[in-house]
């Protein structure tokens, strides 16, 4: 069935038909993939990634060629004070060196003597190079470091986002699996008091059994609805949690229809839903875990930010050479006897700002690395725990299928006793109570068993690609 044929089915708000409909049923993976791509956090996830892509194309601005245009221009009583145009255009390049383009053209009465140029303006070419700060890594540089790393984090951090809301999605289908399975066992086990009650009433309507076995056998009954309607409730409730996580395209939320049932089966596909099958098997590899490549992201960003700082104890010494020349177009006459250079020099006596600066940032890579070993101890132990308690859930799971088989047994040839007249109604009831509480239990079991497996899932922070 395709899952727009599915959606109508499933969601709309036809109650009218849904009663009248056969079961649907809505297995885990599909619900999951139903989360994953509609839920708005899911989208908000993928948003981070986004924001990411942005940082870095606002840090590649740094490099783009830039044009300067600087027009001053003063007239006074009829008198050209001066004229004064000046345009430059300047490429960034990796390594902080600069290359530049100038055009100058200065005219006026009261022009300054450094300001006169040829008729037709004065052309040169040049280049701006820092030879000790700025040159291995300045701001520019830095920023697009650290976008780039952002921009990985962001991919690890939406990862983490999307198995956060999947993880809370899937306990709230094994909290309507577990409902409904306590409907279906006190739905079933009403049905069987209903038809013992009948044929209780017909031996005593005929003298073969006491009245008061009618009374008993009716309390049954009545118990049997009582608990009926109790779970019934508790379904309605889990159903309408479920559909919390429940959405269509364009922030639809929709709700779960009555005739929609949780697929029983869920035990077969839960470990290739949520891509923890070499997690039950082996040991898990913690090197691609999206919270500490986080942290990894995090712990460059930070020693690029350290190297920055650590630039900055260098003396600033810019050098700035330009050929000069009024025809441009004669290849010939950018020569070293035309041209205009100079030096740049700056250098902080004591330096105290900037040995601070150095201090705190490797601080804060310290920090970062222990927050990254410790985390990353906490992830193991707490997998390892895990999967010891997996152990155990399975052995119990196997015991309480014992139980519940030897309890069956037990009412059968307790009703087949009574059948013969050599048992009671309060001994099936009691063989019957055991029972169901076997069945609850066992039930029970099994939404702890599956939700332990979804806080494996949560811990090693899968993102499942099968969804």
């Amino acid at each position: 069935m395709n899952k727009l044929l599915l959606f109508s089915f499933l969601f709309f708000a036809v109650t009218v038909f849904s009663q009248e409909q056969d079961p649907l049923i809505l297995s885990f993976q599909e619900y999951l993939g139903f989360v994953k791509k509609h839920h708005p956090v899911a989208k908000q996830a993928e948003l981070t990634i986004s924001v990411g892509e942005a940082n870095l194309l606002k840090s590649r601005g740094g490099f783009d060629p830039k044009i300067e245009v600087d027009y001053d221009r003063k007239d006074f009583k009829g008198d050209e004070y001066y004229d004064l145009l000046n345009a430059t255009f300047k490429v960034p390049t990796w390594y902080g060196i600069e290359l530049k383009a100038n055009f100058e053209r200065n005219e006026g009465i009261f022009l300054n003597e450094e300001r006169t140029v040829p008729d037709d303006g004065l052309y040169s070419a040049g280049i701006s190079v820092p030879i000790a700060r700025g040159l291995l890594i300045n701001e520019r540089m830095a920023a697009l470091k650290k976008a780039k790393l952002f921009r990985d984090q962001t991919m690890a951090d939406r990862d983490i986002l999307v198995n956060e809301i999947l993880y809370d999605a899937s306990l709230a289908y094994f909290d309507w699996l577990q409902a409904y399975g306590e409907k279906e066992i006190y739905q079933n086990f009403l049905t069987n008091a209903q038809m013992r009650f009948e044929g209780v009433k017909k031996s005593a309507l005929a003298g073969d059994k006491a009245i008061i076995d009618t009374v008993e056998a009716k309390i049954t009954v009545q118990n049997r609805q009582l608990s009926l309607e109790q779970a019934k409730v508790k379904l309605m409730k889990s159903a309408l949690q479920l559909s919390n996580y429940l959405w269509i395209g364009n922030n639809i939320p929709v709700e779960l229809q009555p005739n929609v049932i949780p697929d029983n089966d869920v035990d077969s596909v839960i470990d290739q839903t949520l891509q923890i099958q070499q997690a039950m098997v082996a040991e898990v590899d913690l090197v691609n875990h999206p919270k500490l490549r986080s942290l990894n992201y995090k712990i460059e960003g930070l020693e690029v930010d350290r190297k920055l700082k650590a630039n900055k104890l260098l003396p600033k010494i810019n050098l700035e050479y330009n050929f000069l020349t009024a025809t441009p177009e004669v290849a010939s006459t950018f020569n070293n006897a035309d041209y205009k250079g100079g030096v740049t020099f700056e250098f902080p006596l004591f330096l105290r700002k900037e040995r601070g600066d150095v201090k705190l940032a490797k601080y804060k890579i310290q920090d970062s690395q222990y927050e990254l070993a410790s985390v990353q101890l906490q992830i193991e132990n707490k997998v390892n725990a895990i999967t010891n308690e997996l152990d155990s859930f399975s052995a119990q799971n196997k015991l309480i299928a014992d139980i519940v088989s030897d309890y069956t047994t037990l009412l059968k040839a307790e009703e087949r006793k009574f059948s013969f007249g050599e048992s009671s109604l309060f001994l099936i009831n009691s063989r019957e109570s055991k029972l169901i509480d076997a069945e609850l239990k066992r039930i029970k079991l099994q939404n702890k068993y599956f939700s332990t497996k979804a806080k494996l899932f949560k811990n090693l922070a899968v993102n499942p690609e099968n969804l």
